[in-house]
Formats: C-alpha cells, structure tokens, sequence
C-alpha cells in the first residue's frame, strides 16, 4: 500500500468496490456530519460509457492527449479513454478500489490522494474528475492549493473535465439548515464533512465540495485555469471545463 493510501481497516469505499465487483453487493452509505445518512448504489462507479449521463458524455469528447483520472473508483473512465487510444494514468487514495480498475481492464493505476498528485511527473493533456469528483477539491482554499498543483503537471493545452453540482438546487429543509450552518462557520455553503461506511468499515471524515457553477468561477480565479464551458444537465449535475491560461 502506498503510504497516501488509506489503511484496508478504513477501507470502506474499498471494500465497497470489492464486493461490487464480486457480485456480492452494490450499496453504499454516506454519512454526514450532522448525523444524515443517505444510501446509495455502487453500480454507477462500473457502469459503461453508453450509460453514463449525458452530460458526462458530452463532456469527455474534450478528452486528449496523456489524461489523468483523478478519483478513479473502479476505472469506468480510465477503461474508456483507454478504449479510444488515450495513454491513461489512473489514481485513487482506496488501495481496493485501485486493485480492482486493475482487475477489470486499467493498464496503469497507482494509489495516490489527490493531495499528493504534485509528485507525478506529467504532463499531462487532460485531467478528468468523474462521479462529481470535483468535490475532492474539498473547500476554496485546498481547491486553489489543489489547482495550482494540477497546473504544474498539466501540459500547456491543457483540459480539466470536472463534474460537480449544484448544492443550492434543492428545497429540502435539512440541506438547506446544514448550508446555512456551515456560512455561519465560514464554510461554503455546500462543504460536506462526510465519511463512507459499508459493512463493519468505517472511512476517515473528509471535506467534500458541492459547488454552483458561479463558485466554480470564484475558485479557478487566478489559478492559472479558466472555466471555457458548462455542460449542463437537467437536474444538480454539471460538468466544468477548465482550460490552462
């Protein structure tokens, strides 16, 4: 393991992915801060690209050169550039998750946190953050820190394809007091504290990022990258397309 893995006892992502690849389950747990819990499916982290969004789909046409897959889960992403002739280099901080985009077709994945990514070598041509990845950003501090690294990797032509939402999108009480409780803490609005559980595994606490697209702009001000495009969907999701000035 890598030594900016995650230990296999707090390995919950991990052995989510493990016995979603084995057959054995395909559920999720996220807990927050504030004690709300919501369950979700694994199976989107393996789905093919025929059943992907649409506005991710759209998105990663803008794909070239060398890419980076940030977040990588189970390799849906990397497994698709890959398919289309692209060099892909594949990260995840979960050493099971890295262990099964190996099983399942990735040629090159490392564990790596996206707080380490300043050690590759580069350069990279694309850099692409799927399965709203662009909360791995955490906050506008650690985004900008974050950014600034990715610029030093990244090619001259360079693209970041991020998929994000929308935190403001939504009328439900409990997310609209947890919003407001966190501008009161000098947070973003949508800074999520969160951690995955699945089965006896319990993840470590992080800061995960939902962002408008209007935030989106705050944050890649000044960093050296520029928001070139929105690919929109119908609902909270959006994918931003960032060009290296």
């Amino acid at each position: 393991m890598a030594a900016s893995g995650v230990k296999p006892e707090q390995d919950a992502y991990g052995q989510e992915m493990w016995n979603c690849y084995k057959g054995h389950s395909s559920y999720e747990i996220v807990e927050r801060e504030d004690g709300l819990i919501d369950i979700g499916s694994a199976l989107p982290y393996f789905q093919e690209h025929n059943n992907w969004p649409v506005h991710e789909r759209e998105a990663i046409q803008r794909a070239h050169g060398t890419a980076l897959d940030i977040g990588c889960g189970a390799g849906r992403v990397a497994l698709y550039l890959q398919q289309r002739g692209h060099k892909v280099l594949a990260i995840d901080n979960s050493p099971l998750a890295v262990k099964v985009a190996k099983l399942r077709g990735v040629k090159a994945a490392r564990v790596l946190s996206i707080r380490d990514i300043q050690t590759l070598r580069g350069p990279f041509d694309s850099i692409v953050l799927y399965g709203n990845n662009f909360g791995l950003l955490g906050g506008m501090a650690q985004a900008r820190r974050l950014l600034a690294a990715m610029r030093r990797i990244a090619s001259p032509g360079a693209t970041i394809i991020a998929a994000a939402a929308d935190p403001y999108k939504t009328r439900d009480p409990i997310h609209l007091a947890y919003q407001q409780r966190n501008r009161e803490r000098g947070r973003m609005g949508g800074q999520v504290r969160l951690r995955i559980r699945y089965r006896q595994f319990r993840g470590n606490w992080f800061d995960y990022l939902f962002a408008s697209t209007a935030e989106v702009r705050s944050i890649v001000m000044k960093t050296g990258w520029t928001v070139s495009a929105i690919v929109e969907s119908p609902g909270p999701g959006y994918v931003a397309i960032l060009q290296k000035s």
